[in-house]
Formats: structure tokens, C-alpha cells, sequence
């Protein structure tokens, strides 16, 4: 267990009850904002794939996916760690054109992920995705779609507060744009963690660039798989959490690989082996169309929105008895 944090005197400031019933109009009103304002539709996804597909969520390249067999069926399943190449197969399949898109509900476990406040081995976010043009693929048409969210987020934030008036913080709408690198030469001291609070701190919400390439030191700021985010262009956004004192990444999102990028990462990371995949062969001679997408975590906007201490009080999931424990003596209800 990650070190767990407990912030001083902290009480809900709603009921189980209440938190419940704000749940559901959380995610109600922010999926249906969010297809508005970045016209997309809502759409069905797979919890399970085949290993053999090679369109399963790699993420960082090291998280062991839970995988079987099964009883009638070759080959082995695997549950899914996000969808974010499905999504793509599935805008080309279902003749998505530029400026349309999609987006859905999210299942995952993630059995590798660290526990602590904000994570969790299950993980339910909303995935999205969306065609783009060839002059979509700027730095400046990702900070464009990042504010939309942040504005979804925002107001919804506003609608909550007015429901329940116990709830009182407010979430910036100014986006502070800043790449890794710019990041590491403002802070060359500190942790890549280290760095994203102390920028948060100063500008309440970030949207943090170029992830997944080395920065000058060295070093990674956090790691990307090669074959869906151009790390040249993605991001994850920051929202500074008073009640935890942090920066809480609320999105990871991206403007997707092309051919020339998907080839550079893969021959980066000593992946080329990915090119006998259909997904990656369907990126390489063009099939697949050129997108944007993300995924925007379900339970972190409902514990951001509510004010909660931990992911477990808006969400069921597996927890160490001694986090679970603490947690209990500190006055926060792990559900």
C-alpha cells in the first residue's frame, strides 16, 4: 500500500445516501454534455478481448492484464485495461467522418495499479474518441479540446454545488497549458509527482503535454504505450483537489499515432513486432482514420466533484485491510 493520505478533521460533507443519489446525476449530466459539446455518440464497448487481436490497452507496457481461457472457445481472453485502440477500429467500422465521434462506458481492472486515494484495481472512466483531419494534429487543437472538457467538468461541478450547497470548492476553467520538458526546467529537483502538484498548486487546473518520451535528464515523466498516443501530442489534465492537497489527473487523452509516429515509437521502444497486428498494420497503410480521444476517469470526477477524501467512497472495489482500516479510523467510509 502507497502511503495513504488522511486530511485533517475530514467528515463527508453529504450523507452515503445523498452520495449516492449525486453519483448518478454526476455522470448523467457530464456524459451527456460531454457528447454535446464534442459531438459524439453514445456507444456500446467490449469488457473481454482476445489476446490475439492486439487491440488490448498496453498502457505503461509493463501491467499484467487478467487474462483466461475458455471452455468453447481458442485462445485466451483478456479484460480490458481501457479501449483506446478499439475505439479507433470502431470509428473506421462504423464510418465515422471528421468532427464525429463516440464515447462510452469503461470497465477495467487493472491488477498492477498502485492502491491510495485516488486509485483503485478497478477502473471505470469514460472512453472517448473522435475523427480529425490531418490539420487537427496541432498542439493547439488538443489544448482546444482539453478546455471543452474542462468546461464539461466545470459546470458540472457548479450544478452539484447548487444541489447539495454543503459542497463549496470550484474548479478554474482557465487551462494553464505546459509540456514535460518545460516542466522539468522549472522543477529539476523535484518528482515528476512532486512537479505536477506544485504546478497545479499555482494554476488550479493544467493540461500537462508530451508524455511518454525521455525529457533531457534522462527520464521519463510517466509512461505511454507506443501505439495509440502521439507522444509529441497528448496530455493528461490536472485539477487541483483541496480536500487532498494534490493535483488529481482527471484525464489522459491524445491525438492518436499515425503511420510515421506509430513506426518512430515502435522502433523507440523495441516494439516493432506490434506491426503484424491488424490494428497496427490498419494505422500503417491508412485504413484507420486519424482521431483524438481520451479517457476521463468516472469515480475521480465523482470523489473531485464531492469533496471526497478517497476513491472508495464513491465506488466498490478491492481494498488492503490496512488501508481499509485506517481509512475506517480516520472517518472516511470506504463503500
Amino acid at each position: 500500500m502507497k502511503k495513504l493520505y488522511i486530511p485533517q478533521n475530514y467528515s463527508s460533507r453529504i450523507s452515503p445516501r445523498d452520495t449516492q443519489k449525486a453519483i448518478k446525476l454526476i455522470k448523467d449530466t457530464f456524459q451527456l454534455e460531454l457528447g454535446r459539446v464534442l459531438n459524439l455518440d453514445r456507444v456500446t464497448a467490449p469488457i473481454i478481448v482476445t489476446r490475439e487481436s492486439g487491440i488490448n490497452d498496453d498502457l505503461n507496457g509493463v501491467e499484467r492484464k487478467v487474462h483466461f481461457t475458455m471452455k468453447e472457445i481458442d485462445g485466451v481472453g483478456e479484460v480490458v485495461q481501457s479501449l483506446a485502440k478499439w475505439k479507433r477500429m470502431t470509428l473506421y467500422n462504423f464510418g465515422y467522418e471528421p468532427g464525429e465521434g463516440i464515447y462510452t462506458d469503461m470497465n477495467a481492472i487493472r491488477r498492477d495499479d498502485d492502491v491510495d486515494n485516488t486509485h483503485s484495481i478497478f477502473v471505470d472512466q469514460w472512453d472517448w474518441e473522435k475523427v480529425i483531419g490531418r490539420e487537427d494534429r496541432t498542439t493547439e487543437y488538443l489544448i482546444s479540446v482539453a478546455k471543452e472538457i474542462v468546461k464539461v467538468l466545470a459546470y458540472t461541478k457548479r450544478l452539484i454545488n447548487a444541489r447539495y450547497p454543503s459542497l463549496t470548492n470550484v474548479i478554474c476553467e482557465d487551462v494553464f497549458c505546459i509540456s514535460t520538458q518545460e516542466l522539468e526546467d522549472m522543477y529539476p529537483n523535484k518528482t515528476p509527482k512532486e512537479r505536477e502538484n506544485a504546478i497545479c498548486k499555482k494554476y488550479k487546473t493544467v493540461l500537462l503535454t508530451q508524455i511518454g518520451g525521455k525529457l533531457k535528464s534522462g527520464r521519463k515523466h510517466d509512461g505511454r504505450a507506443p501505439d495509440y498516443d502521439d507522444w509529441s501530442l497528448n496530455g493528461d489534465i490536472l485539477i487541483w483537489d483541496p480536500t487532498l492537497s494534490a493535483a488529481l489527473e482527471v484525464s489522459s487523452m491524445g491525438i492518436r499515432v499515425d503511420a510515421e509516429s506509430l513506426k518512430k515509437q515502435l522502433e523507440i521502444t523495441g516494439e516493432t513486432e506490434r506491426e503484424r497486428f491488424a490494428y497496427h498494420r490498419s494505422i500503417l497503410d491508412g485504413t484507420y482514420p486519424l482521431t483524438v480521444g481520451g479517457g476521463i476517469g468516472q469515480s475521480r470526477i465523482c470523489m473531485l466533484i464531492l469533496e471526497k477524501a478517497h476513491i472508495g467512497e464513491v465506488q466498490f472495489s478491492i481494498w488492503p485491510e490496512d488501508l481499509r482500516k485506517a481509512c475506517k479510523e480516520s472517518g472516511i467510509d470506504i463503500l
